[in-house]
């Protein structure tokens, strides 16, 4: 039984989509068949017992293991979710209890950015209905919004580092990633033991980010609704599923624009700042990296 010998585990909004497409064209790497697995983050099989929405989760051991079934000769085995630091302490359990012997890897990205990253998919996808402004999470409900609250990382990266030991976890950080993609992939290459000196396809990247000029209609696009589903029964009987989608995906590209055109306002940047200032300094002395540009508008 192969199972992994490496987990990216956070953050989102941090390019481990791109960085795990980098992963799957190295040789020498197995990556999971599904890339979120989740599997780690809690016991789906317990709440799968309580509540049959979830019955798509990969849920038991044996659904985990099949994700793996491929590896041959690969050398390093890995998967990521980013949502295990999110869930810090229920992950660093399992982990312990499922693959004890696996290196953790955490991505961060400069918080600010990563809370207007994670709004905009929030935004572009109907997540939640109407989604509050950045300003107003701020203002009303900071400790409510998982959006404002995953930007908090000393804390559950210091539970992984008490929980593993240092050894165990290395810290890439997203800007390095943007700055030279090469280098930080031959960085992260070598940390799971495989020959760093293989080049990936950095120039296709993955998740570029868009935003709905009319969120009304993207709400209608995007979400399950009695509209959206009386015209889906309609075209059923003159289009094909394939069709459907294609035309559904151009209506979307249709409504879409750069998010270049939202940008973050300096008045929600500098609350952003301010929100998460104290975590930043802390979480620089802990990781032992100047992340002063955080700080700075």
């Amino acid at each position: 039984m192969k199972l992994p010998t490496f987990l990216i585990v956070g953050v989102q909004k941090a390019g481990t989509t791109s960085i795990y497409n980098y992963l799957q064209e190295h040789p020498q790497v197995y990556m999971s068949s599904v890339k979120e697995t989740n599997f780690l983050e809690r016991d789906w099989e317990q709440l799968l017992a309580e509540n049959s929405s979830l019955k798509n989760r990969i849920a038991t051991f044996d659904d985990y293991c099949q994700l793996f079934a491929g590896v041959k000769d690969e050398i390093a085995i890995g998967e990521a979710s980013p949502n295990y630091i999110f869930h810090y302490e229920s992950s660093a359990d399992r982990i312990q209890k499922y693959t004890p012997d696996a290196q953790l890897i955490v991505v961060l990205r400069n918080p600010v950015e990563r809370a207007y990253s994670d709004y905009l998919m929030h935004l572009r996808d109907a997540i939640s209905g109407q989604v509050k402004s950045l300003g107003e999470q701020i203002e009303h409900s900071s400790h409510k919004s998982f959006i404002l609250r995953k930007g908090f990382y000393y804390t559950p990266l210091k539970y992984y580092i008490d929980f593993f030991g240092q050894e165990k976890i290395k810290v890439f950080l997203y800007d390095d990633l943007c700055s030279n993609a090469q280098e930080f992939m031959a960085e992260m290459y070598e940390y799971i033991g495989v020959d760093k000196n293989f080049v990936a396809n950095v120039n296709k990247k993955t998740q570029q980010a868009k935003i709905p000029k009319n969120q009304s209609i993207n709400n209608l696009l995007q979400s399950k609704n009695p509209v959206r589903n009386l015209v889906a029964n309609a075209l059923k009987t003159v289009m094909p599923l394939d069709a459907r989608q294609k035309l559904r995906s151009r209506l979307i590209n249709f409504n879409s624009q750069n998010k270049n055109q939202v940008p973050l306002s300096p008045e929600e940047r500098q609350k952003l700042i301010e929100l998460y200032r104290e975590d930043i300094l802390k979480l620089q002395d802990l990781i032992d990296k100047d992340l002063s540009s955080w700080l700075s508008n």
